[in-house]
């Protein structure tokens, strides 16, 4: 049976870090309000182990560890945002990553993302959620690149879904729900890194898959997020959570480029960091 992909390649957005928005004192309705999940994608080693997320010079994420994704309501606002090495505070010590002047629009949803660059430097990023009404049926898959890593094309079912994909870009594709053979290429060739290998992608639900780490430091590693009732009626609200178990194998097959041991250069997407 043949399969219409719908596919939308989307770059992430502006490199901030918002993640203090839980952090305005005052009350805020649903109206008011933005979906912001938080993403510890800096492997060990890479001096951000263990971090504390300040927003406003106050306390907001503590002992914040590697792999781990947070989902939170926050009110829209602005903020100035920073992230410390555990144990650091902004009254004794520089942060490692920051962004100043944040703002947050209601009713977004987005994840942020602490991961290292294209080169292995500590960066961070904003990946705005597609949180579209999904059709009766179909899937949203998309494939967020943060590791320091080659360029890919991932397949599926022998075909190219997502082309020359760098870090720190994502990819999306609508899909029919259900079972496929995915597989990853190194970028603009027929050399397979990992795969085909099968993945099962949910009805009405946006599976969202992040590659972060390091190829070259042997550390890559995987996170996944779902967010779901995307196919259903209008008053119903997308959860945004996530977990780094579970990962479909779509993930597997994006993070076989770890295999190939290479550093690939791609787009930058970092803010001031020190």
């Amino acid at each position: 049976m043949t399969r219409k992909i719908r596919r939308a390649g989307v770059i992430a957005a502006a490199a901030t870090l918002p993640l203090g928005f839980a952090l305005a004192m005052t009350p805020a309705s649903a109206a008011e309000e933005a979906t912001v999940s938080v993403l510890h994608g800096i492997p060990e080693g890479s001096g951000a182990d263990v971090v504390d997320v300040y927003a406003n010079g106050n306390l907001l994420i503590d002992d914040f560890t590697p792999g781990t994704l947070e989902t939170m309501m926050v009110p829209a606002g602005t903020y100035d945002l920073a992230v410390y090495a555990d144990g650091t505070t902004p009254d004794d010590a520089d942060p490692v990553l920051s962004a100043d002047g944040v703002e947050v629009p209601a009713g977004i949803n987005a994840t942020v993302t602490a991961n290292l660059d294209a080169e292995g430097a500590p960066a961070l990023n904003v990946f705005v959620n597609d949180i579209e009404p999904i059709a009766a049926g179909d899937a949203r898959l998309t494939v967020r690149h943060i590791a320091a890593a080659p360029a890919v094309d991932v397949l599926a079912d022998g075909a190219v879904i997502f082309a020359n994909l760098t870090n720190p870009n994502q990819d999306l594709a609508t899909v029919p729900a259900g079972d496929y053979e995915a597989s990853v290429n190194l970028a603009g060739t027929d050399t397979t890194a990992l795969g085909p290998v099968p993945v099962t992608l949910a009805e009405g639900a946006n599976t969202i898959v992040y590659a972060w780490g390091s190829a070259a430091e042997g550390n890559a590693a995987l996170a996944t997020q779902v967010i779901t009732g995307l196919g259903a009626g209008p008053d119903v609200v997308p959860a945004g959570g996530g977990s780094t178990t579970g990962t479909p194998m779509w993930a597997l097959a994006l993070a076989g480029v770890a295999a190939i041991g290479l550093v690939g250069a791609g787009m930058r997407l970092s803010t001031g960091r020190n």
